[in-house]
C-alpha cells in the first residue's frame, strides 16, 4: 500500500482509465450522470471517490457544479488533465472524514466505493459525513454490488471476475468477518504485475441501517442506474436515501 494515495497509487492510476472497460462506455456512464443530475437539481454534487473523473466530469458538462473527495493524490492528476478538470474542485483525504464547505443537493459513492472503507465503523462515519453536507431534501446515492456469496459453494472462498490470456481477476472473501479483497495478475511483454485491494462488503439492509444511523431515509432502491427493479437476482444495486427535509 502506498500510505500517500492509499490503494490507488500512481502505477493504478496510470491504467485505471481504459476505454475498453464497460465502466468507460456511454451506456454505463449516461445513465448514471441523468440519475445524479436530476437529483441535484439547481444544487450541487458531492463525489466520495471522484477518481480521474468518470462521472464527474460528464456530470459538470450538463451544468451541475460538483466537488470531489479522493485520498489519491495521483487519480486526481488524471482528473485535473482532462478537459474540464480544472472546474472540479478537489479536497485531498479519506471521504468518511473530510469535510467540505457549502451544502449539496446530492452526494454521490459508485461502482462499489463504499466498499473501499474496510470496516463497519468507517462505512457508518461515511453516511454520518455525507448527512452534515446534506442540504434538507438532499440525497445520498451509492451504486455497489450484492455480495456474491451464493456464487461460494462448501469450501471455497474465491470468485473469479476476469480470466484472460493476459490479465486474471478474483475474489476472495472471508464470510466471518464480510472482508474481501481483490487480486489482479497481468502480464505485459512476459513480465507478470500483481495487486491487492482491500474491501469490506455490505448487503442492502446493512447500508439501511447505516443511514438511519445517519438520519437519513431510504427513497429508492433498484437494480442499476436505468431504474430497473431490484430483486433477490440484482448482482448489485442504486439506493438513494434522502435527508429529510423538516
Amino acid at each position: 500500500m502506498d500510505h500517500e494515495d492509499g490503494y490507488f497509487a500512481e502505477h493504478i492510476a496510470a491504467t485505471y482509465d481504459d476505454p475498453a472497460s464497460d465502466m468507460f462506455q456511454p451506456h454505463t456512464i449516461d445513465p448514471a450522470v441523468t440519475l445524479l443530475a436530476e437529483l441535484a437539481g439547481d444544487g450541487r454534487a458531492l463525489e466520495l471517490g471522484v477518481g480521474t473523473g468518470r462521472i464527474a466530469l460528464p456530470l459538470a458538462a450538463r451544468g451541475v457544479p460538483v466537488h470531489g473527495i479522493d485520498l489519491s493524490r495521483a487519480m486526481v492528476e488524471r482528473l485535473r488533465a482532462k478537459p474540464g478538470g480544472d472546474a472540479i474542485g478537489v479536497s485531498i483525504g479519506d471521504f468518511a472524514t473530510t469535510k467540505v464547505d457549502g451544502v449539496f443537493t446530492v452526494a454521490y459513492l459508485v461502482f462499489n466505493t463504499i466498499m473501499n472503507l474496510t470496516t463497519q465503523e468507517e462505512q457508518v462515519a461515511c453516511f454520518r459525513n455525507v448527512a452534515a453536507h446534506l442540504a434538507p431534501g438532499g440525497t445520498f446515492v451509492i451504486e455497489v454490488m450484492v455480495p456474491e456469496l451464493r456464487k461460494l459453494p462448501p469450501g471455497q472462498n474465491t470468485v473469479p471476475f476476469h480470466v484472460g490470456s493476459r490479465r486474471l481477476g478474483f475474489d476472495t472473501y472471508d464470510v466471518a468477518t464480510q472482508r474481501m479483497s481483490s487480486h489482479h495478475v497481468s502480464v505485459v511483454d512476459g513480465r507478470g504485475t500483481y495487486d491487492e485491494i482491500p474491501f469490506r462488503y455490505v448487503w442492502p439492509a446493512e447500508l439501511d441501517l447505516m443511514a438511519q444511523l445517519a438520519g437519513l431515509r431510504l427513497r429508492e432502491r433498484w437494480g442499476g442506474w436505468t431504474r430497473d427493479p431490484f430483486t433477490s437476482d440484482s448482482a448489485g444495486h442504486v439506493s438513494v436515501w434522502e435527508k429529510p427535509a423538516d
